[in-house]
């Protein structure tokens, strides 16, 4: 399917609540190649935990012309990293396994290289792990699987680095980190993560999302722009990975999780105390730990086949944004920060 990115008709929501500047204008010029008939947008500015912002563009479906609304359920990429790390945190908050726990206890058929690699390095980016995209078949039959991951790292006999020793981002990581999970807990990730975490909090929609296990309601198709037209690109070979971003949720599930702490009722004020610190680099426990103009920063980005996304929090502020969009293309986080720029000001 293409689609033409001429003579669009224009296509926002817009909701200000207890706002005090009129951002109306700076975001039309920010969002102007997501507004209309084509991929697009939903973005929310909270204060003090309050939506002070919100604002949504273009389309979820372009098969089926279905407007992004605050409820479109969106693939969150590698934002779900985040509740991947609280799945494996709550059950060392249950004493059924530790942060020092190594691989090889976990997985006893794993070769040597993962007797030093500690659920703590895995979910810092510290293991050294093999990127499990190169190692992949030229021509497989199916979607990998987290389980598929699992079985290709045990097939590998080295790492990048010693495990502890460096900072390299590893989706393998985390792709490892759902089937300990399976593994500790005794159900599927997916059951998991919707049993323990999502129905507990009320995040009635949010969902690990499996083909032909369940389905997503209000969902956002992914595409890719180019050369002013517009391709399908919804899934990838790597699409059906979950503990690395395959959790689906919407900006109105996202801000009652927002309004939850992001989970912390859920783990020991210790445990998330540690989610929040750094280790090598500027990672935590599925978060990244910096600051942005002076201001102490908690985020992360969200990029895969037809999906680019942003989250930040200022706890200083008490300031946080959500961006969300269904096309490939620009990073989510460059326009976030466009947009940071009408609440923030730098720090000396």
């Amino acid at each position: 399917m293409k689609s033409p990115l001429r003579a669009l008709t224009l296509c926002c929501c817009v909701y200000l609540i207890g706002c005090n500047s009129n951002p109306t204008a700076p975001l039309d010029n920010i969002f102007q190649d997501y507004r209309g008939q084509q991929p697009g947008a939903a973005l929310r500015v909270l204060k003090n935990s309050k939506p002070i912002l919100t604002r949504t563009y273009g389309l979820a479906n372009l098969d089926q012309p279905t407007v992004i609304t605050e409820n479109t359920n969106f693939r969150l990429a590698s934002i779900t990293k985040h509740i991947t790390a609280l799945a494996v945190l709550m059950l060392v908050n249950d004493n059924k396994l530790g942060l020092d726990t190594t691989l090889t206890t976990i997985f006893k058929d794993f070769p040597a290289y993962a007797e030093d690699i500690t659920v703590e390095q895995l979910l810092q980016h510290r293991s050294g792990l093999l990127d499990y995209e190169p190692l992949v078949a030229t021509e497989p039959q199916q979607q990998l699987s987290d389980r598929d991951v699992l079985q290709l790292m045990s097939q590998q006999s080295s790492t990048y680095f010693p495990p502890g020793t460096r900072y390299r981002y590893s989706n393998s990581g985390y792709a490892v980190l759902a089937m300990i999970v399976e593994q500790i807990s005794g159900l599927t990730f997916y059951d998991f993560l919707s049993q323990k975490i999502f129905q507990p909090s009320g995040l009635d929609r949010t969902l690990a999302y499996v083909n032909g296990v369940n389905s997503i309601a209000d969902r956002a198709f992914g595409y890719t722009i180019s050369n002013g037209e517009i391709e399908p690109s919804d899934q990838s070979l790597y699409s059906a990975v979950l503990g690395d971003g395959g959790v689906y949720s919407s900006l109105a599930d996202l801000t009652r999780w927002h309004g939850l702490d992001y989970g912390s009722q859920l783990i020991s004020p210790a445990l998330r105390q540690k989610t929040l610190t750094p280790g090598l680099g500027d990672y935590g426990f599925g978060w990244r730990i910096d600051t942005y103009q002076g201001h102490r920063r908690y985020h992360h980005s969200g990029s895969t086949s037809g999906f680019r996304h942003y989250i930040a929090r200022f706890p200083d502020d008490e300031l946080t944004i959500i961006l969300l969009t269904n096309r490939a293309g620009p990073d989510a986080q460059p326009l976030a920060e466009r947009v940071l720029k009408l609440y923030l000001k730098p720090k000396n």
